[in-house]
């Protein structure tokens, strides 16, 4: 089943989920620590309203330094993730996070094809729906994490949000691993 599919047929939990293990990967960009989405997470777990937690990050995240971006891509990446944090859903009704995690979906392998060094010439959206030919290596293992994502809420419903946090806490590290080696390579 193609990510389009899944986000489509995915519940409240499972899209809140989705959009927020998307950020949560892209927070390096944003020069946040590891755990300022925790808080999150765990109202997902316990089912509470999270508008609160979301202005706390938002908050907290745009108190943090940003990391140096010397080069236009690494700034469109950090936008991006920005972007993702700033449309949080007042409201979190299952359509308005459905087109928050879908948005969030689309500007992580944005951040994704723009970190990799490899070429692609082919859009987002024909990735996310499941054309995966020459997918660079970057882009191709977030689309593997978001799939995963939304295949563990659906198979295993609240029980499935440890392992989902755990395939996002590994994609954290790969982007933030990414980000120190350009890094390396400018100075």
């Amino acid at each position: 089943m193609s990510l389009v599919d899944l986000i489509a047929q995915a519940d409240k939990r499972a899209l809140a989920a989705s959009g927020l293990a998307c950020l949560d990967r892209c927070v390096p960009l944003l020069g946040g620590d590891d755990d300022i989405l925790r808080p999150l997470w765990s109202t997902l777990v316990a089912g509470q309203e999270w508008q609160e937690r979301v202005a706390k990050a938002r908050a907290e995240l745009a108190a943090e330094e940003m990391p140096d971006a010397d080069c236009a891509s690494e700034t469109e990446a950090a936008r991006l993730a920005r972007g993702m944090l700033d449309t949080f859903p007042e409201r979190p009704t299952t359509e308005a996070l459905r087109r928050w995690a879908d948005a969030c979906s689309v500007a992580a392998l944005q951040i994704h094809g723009l970190l990799d060094p490899a070429e692609d010439d082919s859009p987002v959206d024909s990735r996310r729906e499941g054309r995966t030919d020459g997918m660079p290596p970057l882009v191709a293992a977030e689309l593997r994490r978001q799939i995963t994502v939304l295949e563990l809420l659906a198979g295993h419903g609240p029980n499935g949000l440890r392992q989902a946090l755990e395939v996002s806490t590994e994609g954290r590290r790969v982007l933030r691993a990414v980000v120190s080696r350009r890094a390396r390579g400018r100075a």
